[in-house]
């Protein structure tokens, strides 16, 4: 009779090695690495008290009808921009307040990596910019950030606290308006039906064609276009269309890249033998421990 850990190597074709064998193995592939890029979801947040969308305690997963209200956000903000920005600034944020939250270990040990000169970018799904103020210098913030404001029209950004949103409320005189064109601004984040804009998604695309190590934290690895990053990095010549909701790459494997996951439960990154190994946990545990055996290893040489 197969034991879970059988059916484990079978499912995923991986060996399975103990925790700190697997950090020790990650951190040599980091120190290695001549151009390493992290790339974060949900999960890192997590630890920092910022809800998931999908997972067991998710948004979507305990309630189906707010998912069913984002989805027309976007298309409240083509119609009537003054009317999605009453509802937005009226109505309780389905994260909380996310201003309040701080990054955890993990957020700082990606930022410290960095520092090192290992890490060259962090891309991001998270909106909630802990990777900035955990001090991260390039942060690719793919699904834009609750911090700012961006205008659709030239692409200009602002951050948040330039405008005095409340008092335009009150005054009725929403919604803000860029002042490179004079056009109506929107949250930075992306909406359901929106287009990633195109400035973060060219190099979010350059960043896992150019690395050679992807650090991937915290991401289930179902959401796309996002999550055509990875396949993007293990098969440089990758079809992210329709070939991306099936797991079919296209293009010849790329032996010269490294691709790690730290994550909760295994993706499919794991199951299509995208990642070379997962190293199964939480991410503000795993990532202070790797970068302790990275600044170990570098010490040595």
């Amino acid at each position: 009779m197969l034991t879970d850990e059988d059916v484990y190597i079978v499912k995923y074709n991986i060996a399975v090695m103990d925790t700190d064998s697997l950090i020790q193995k990650a951190a040599e592939h980091i120190v290695k690495s001549k151009y390493a890029v992290a790339l974060t979801g949900a999960g890192i947040s997590t630890e920092s008290g910022i809800r998931d969308f999908r997972g067991p305690d998710g948004l979507w997963t305990k309630n189906p009808d707010a998912e069913r209200i984002a989805y027309e956000t976007y298309h409240v903000f083509e119609r009537d921009p003054a009317e999605y920005w009453k509802i937005r600034l009226t109505t309780p944020y389905l994260l909380g307040d996310i201003d309040k939250a701080l990054p955890n270990p993990g957020h700082y040990a990606l930022s410290e990596l960095e520092q090192m000169g290992i890490i060259k970018s962090v891309l991001t799904q998270n909106i909630d910019s802990l990777h900035v103020k955990a001090g991260s210098g390039r942060v690719l913030e793919y699904h834009g950030s609750v911090m700012k404001l961006r205008c659709m029209r030239c692409g200009a950004r602002f951050n948040r606290d330039d405008y005095d949103l409340a008092s335009l409320l009150e005054r009725d005189n929403l919604p803000p308006l860029c002042t490179s064109c004079n056009s109506p601004l929107k949250s930075d984040v992306v909406h359901f039906n929106e287009p990633i804009p195109q400035d973060v998604a060219a190099s979010s695309i350059n960043e896992a064609q150019k690395c050679d190590l992807m650090l991937i934290c915290g991401t289930s690895a179902v959401v796309y276009p996002f999550a055509s990053l990875p396949r993007m990095a293990r098969y440089r010549e990758y079809d992210s269309g329709m070939a991306a909701f099936f797991d079919m790459p296209s293009g010849e494997r790329n032996q010269d890249v490294t691709i790690i996951e730290v994550n909760a439960e295994p993706t499919p990154l794991t199951s299509s033998k995208i990642s070379d190994f997962l190293i199964q946990g939480k991410t503000a545990e795993i990532l202070p421990k790797i970068v302790e055996v990275v600044k170990s290893l570098v010490s040595q040489v």
